[in-house]
């Protein structure tokens, strides 16, 4: 069986924490800034963690052995 490889789109958007949490950047920062917000900008510029729910899913495709 050959070796399974990463996926290299999600290693780009998506790190993986020293406890196991993945960290991602929040979409809908690049276009149409100007409908959006000062608030809702400013908000999208900060990190935040992947939910519990998707985390094992993007834990296989991220892997680093």
């Amino acid at each position: 069986m050959g070796k399974v490889k990463t996926h290299r789109a999600s290693a780009k958007r998506f790190t993986l924490t020293k406890s196991g949490l993945v960290k991602m950047n929040h979409s809908h920062h690049r276009h149409k800034l100007g409908l959006k917000t000062a608030k809702r900008k400013r908000h999208l510029r900060s990190g935040a963690y992947l939910d519990k729910a998707m985390t094992p899913a993007v834990k296989t495709l991220i892997q680093k052995f």
